[in-house]
């Protein structure tokens, strides 16, 4: 029971953040903006989470995860509370900053089974949790496609994340014991404030840079910024007695291979969805390809089928990753997602290949996010759960950003002007994109049995032997 109420509230999170996708476009219309006012919709949650994800994760290691997790929920249902009466974007941007706190769940989740689960049932817990980020996202399409349609109103499809972070909410409140923080010390506000600086800078340009012009000075002005304020943070993280993130964590090979893979899964789950959802959209009659399916349809028939398989092998993930380990795993599933993304560059002319190759790219997604947090929970102390989670999590959003990007810059670079539809070249790239990026991911975790990674016992001692005798590491909040 425990397992389906912080699943609920991880898969809140997915929907939250995916239903908008399809609905941007009734977004525009309904509240008569521009088309790059109504893409703030999607920047603004994703700034948020980015600025309040890894506040949240230490705050449950200080101060335990059961009243973080309840205050989030509260608030994430309070802002889509907003979204649906609202009628103004102003409010609307509100209410999607206020969403953006949803995403520190992942990780507080994740601390919170391992403090209550025995080590033997762990593994499959945590798989279930992790995959609902990407059903979660599946979810939110479908939920779009069956409430909206082509033409209804884009409030309604807010209600399925109201109901489910409503549920979660009551469902935590009565499941979850209080428990005291793993952790002791305090939160580092200065290092927060400077790691969200630089990641809404980082992140600005590549969720506006489509909009602005990627040789922009506001484009460019913001990435030079990014590197500067993020290198700065990592300067006064090793100057402070209780970091945000211990630097150790960002440079070990062990949370390096999850945090690398979390990215560039983040990369194929978004060129995944966009370019499925536009292609099977495009008129046959003018383009030459797609097979001209309204919102519904191609939400329920071409990617309903991925998150169903996602749902039914979660479990079976997790006891894969228990019995054979996280990085062999998580090759197994990016393999899955070459072979999917190589399909959708190269066979696409029929639903049925449409179809097969979207069930490979969500299995690989699935998997992919079964494995990372196993890996995160071997390379860390039990004290450092959270944050370590939070920044996995930013990782998989970043990248989330830029594949939204790269399919999006892709797209409208190949733009035919005769139709004003993309060619079919388009959606090729962005499968080839898919397809690097899984095949990355391989790269990364054969890199990683090759090195060790993921064994948990030399994972504690390598950060045992890392923070011994570290000037910057207070002995109050160090490992013991």
């Amino acid at each position: 029971m425990l397992v389906l109420a912080l699943s609920l509230g991880v898969t809140t999170l997915s929907v939250l953040q995916s239903l908008v996708v399809p609905s941007l476009g009734r977004i525009q219309e309904q509240l008569g903006i521009s088309a790059s006012a109504a893409g703030w919709v999607l920047t603004a949650n994703l700034l948020a989470a980015a600025v309040l994800t890894p506040v949240l994760g230490r705050l449950g290691d200080l101060r335990g995860e059961r009243p973080v997790i309840l205050g989030i929920l509260a608030t994430i249902s309070f802002g889509t509370l907003l979204a649906i009466v609202t009628e103004s974007l102003p409010l609307l941007l509100v209410a999607r900053i206020l969403q953006g706190a949803s995403y520190g769940l992942f990780p507080l989740s994740i601390s919170a089974l391992r403090r209550e689960l025995p080590e033997g049932r762990l593994g499959v817990a945590m798989s279930v949790v992790s995959s609902t980020l990407a059903v979660g996202g599946v979810v939110g399409l479908v939920a779009t496609g069956l409430l909206t349609g082509d033409d209804g109103d884009y409030r309604h499809a807010f209600w399925v994340g109201l109901g489910a972070g409503l549920v979660s909410l009551a469902l935590v409140a009565w499941l979850l014991p209080r428990h005291p923080g793993a952790a002791t010390g305090r939160i580092d506000w200065w290092g927060a404030l400077v790691l969200g600086a630089g990641l809404v800078l980082l992140l600005l340009p590549l969720s506006q840079g489509p909009t602005w012009g990627w040789a922009s000075p506001g484009t460019l002005g913001c990435l030079g910024g990014a590197v500067v304020v993020l290198a700065g943070w990592v300067v006064l993280q090793r100057r402070t007695a209780e970091p945000l993130v211990r630097p150790a964590m960002l440079t070990d090979r062990r949370t390096v291979v999850p945090n690398l893979a979390g990215l560039m899964t983040g990369i194929a789950l978004f060129a995944s969805f966009l370019a499925v959802l536009q292609y099977v959209q495009s008129p046959p009659e003018v383009t030459g390809y797609g097979f001209g399916a309204g919102v519904l349809e191609a939400a329920v028939v071409y990617l309903l089928p991925g998150g169903v398989l996602g749902i039914l092998v979660a479990p079976f993930a997790g006891r894969v990753v228990s019995r054979l380990g996280a990085l062999p795993t998580l090759i197994a599933g990016a393999g899955c997602g070459v072979v999917g993304f190589g399909l959708l560059a190269g066979l696409r002319g029929e639903p049925w290949q449409v179809i097969v190759a979207g069930l490979l790219t969500q299995l690989s997604v699935t998997v992919a996010y079964a494995a990372l947090p196993a890996l995160v929970v071997q390379a860390v102390h039990e004290d450092e759960t959270g944050v370590a989670n939070a920044v996995n999590s930013i990782a998989r959003s970043v990248g989330q950003a830029l594949g939204s990007t790269i399919a999006v810059t892709l797209i409208a670079a190949a733009v035919d002007p005769a139709t004003g539809l993309p060619r079919a070249l388009a959606f090729t790239l962005v499968a080839l994109v898919g397809v690097v990026a899984s095949a990355v991911v391989v790269v990364v975790a054969v890199v990683g049995l090759r090195t060790g990674t993921g064994h948990r016992e030399d994972a504690l001692a390598d950060v045992e032997e890392a923070t011994a005798g570290a000037g910057e590491w207070s002995p109050v909040s160090g490992l013991r």
